[in-house]
């Protein structure tokens, strides 16, 4: 029972964590701006939830895998758009 809750707890703070990328991902998208984003910062968070995916993966841990597959694609996303719209601004002002 405490070990179940324990897990619960776990896979409801990992996914609400994960979701904090999708707010900067509507507003990427919203704006078209990335000038205030730190590239090497979500370049460290995309391969940090990736390497937790793939830990979860391999030890079959439903609870790592569930937060961080939404941390995968929130990160990751983040990055992509990054160097998109960073070309985008960078082609508009040169």
């Amino acid at each position: 029972m405490k070990e179940a809750i324990i897990q619960w707890f776990a896979l409801v703070t990992g996914i609400l964590m994960s979701l904090g990328y999708y707010p900067q991902i509507w507003k990427i998208i919203k704006t078209k701006s990335v000038g205030d984003i730190s590239i090497s910062t979500f370049a460290i968070f995309a391969v940090g939830t990736a390497s937790w995916l793939s830990y979860g993966l391999y030890l079959g841990d439903v609870t790592i895998i569930s937060g961080f597959a939404l941390g995968v694609i929130g990160s990751w996303t983040i990055l992509v758009l990054s160097f998109i719209y960073r070309k985008k601004e960078e082609q508009q002002s040169g």
